[in-house]
């Protein structure tokens, strides 16, 4: 379990000190060999062909000037919740770690981290805290402050989450300064794979990319997610410049209405997917695809589905405004 730590955030304003708590005993790490420092040594290890090494991930600083060259504001944002329902569930905690970038999605520095936590109005489920580490002590009396989260929030020109279909619902059910955003996904809108990674979690992509961190508290996972988005891969290009990239795009939501119903097995095997109405949607299959697809999927539709090529489907034009809501 992570030690808490109070909220901070840092809009080019003078930081408080940090109290930092140490947990158990404190040991001194042993000396490398005289003229050999740890990372010599790692090298040494990894270049035999025996060993990888994972390196400590460290936050980067606070930056105290904004650089002109970086105009743009991102918040890498983490949430942990009491369940999986933003209708039901409720937020125990949130961080945003706000930082600049370029134009073409350079990253630059950051300028602002929050981290709070929050009471629930009912006991925190044991499963939850065995997957978060947060217990119920741990949020008593704890209210997240909005003021202080609204100071990253407001001026962000896009935020990031690691699953932005489940975070996205619950930061818009929780408060509105997040009406409006612009939202991206670091798991759906990379192409992890093609990176030479074989799994989107957070924790397989800072293990393979080398790192560790104290994960499943939301300010450090945003610290790691940060990092990982800022690795220099594939010919030079960043995961994040690629992530925002794709949030410039729109996408088009396709939904099969009225589609025959013994062609349910065809359309969930081409990747649509069932609403049943409940979440606001058209009850009926849907599909997610890029506009350049859009000709090719009508055609489907209408060759194989509908048997009708005068058939037109509803379809939902989505930005980044408009992506990842409930």
């Amino acid at each position: 379990m992570s030690v808490h730590r109070d909220s901070q955030l840092d809009m080019f304003a003078k930081a408080a000190p940090a109290a930092v708590k140490v947990r158990g005993p404190s040991r001194r790490p042993p000396s490398p060999p005289a003229g050999r420092s740890d990372e010599d040594m790692a090298r040494t290890l990894e270049e035999s062909g025996n060993y990888r090494i994972l390196r400590k991930l460290t936050a980067r600083p606070i930056a105290t000037v904004r650089r002109p060259e970086f105009s743009r504001l991102g918040v890498v944002l983490d949430t942990e919740t009491t369940g999986l329902s933003h209708r039901s569930d409720e937020v125990i905690e949130i961080g945003a770690v706000a930082f600049t970038f370029s134009d073409d999605g350079a990253i630059g520095d950051v300028i602002g981290v929050y981290g709070g936590l929050q009471q629930p109005s009912r006991p925190i489920p044991p499963e939850i805290t065995r997957l978060t580490g947060i217990t119920d002590a741990m949020v008593e009396g704890q209210v997240i402050d909005i003021k202080s989260l609204s100071r990253l929030i407001e001026p962000a020109d896009l935020i990031i989450a690691h699953n932005a279909g489940f975070d996205r619902p619950f930061c818009e059910t929780f408060s509105k300064i997040f009406a409006g955003k612009a939202w991206a996904c670091s798991v759906s809108e990379i192409d992890w794979s093609a990176r030479g990674f074989e799994g989107t979690k957070l924790g397989y992509l800072v293990g393979q990319a080398g790192y560790f961190h104290e994960g499943h508290r939301a300010v450090d996972d945003c610290h790691a997610l940060l990092e990982i988005l800022d690795r220099e891969q594939r010919d030079g290009e960043s995961p994040f410049a690629e992530l925002f990239r794709a949030s410039q795009r729109s996408r088009i939501r396709i939904f099969a209405e009225h589609s025959p119903f013994e062609m349910k097995d065809h359309l969930k095997a081409r990747g649509y997917r069932w609403s049943d109405g409940s979440d606001g949607r058209l009850k009926s299959w849907w599909i997610e695809i890029g506009e350049d697809d859009l000709d090719d999927e009508l055609s489907y539709l209408r060759a194989e589905i509908y048997r009708w090529k005068e058939a037109d489907p509803p379809i939902v034009r989505l930005t980044a405004f408009d992506r990842f809501k409930a």
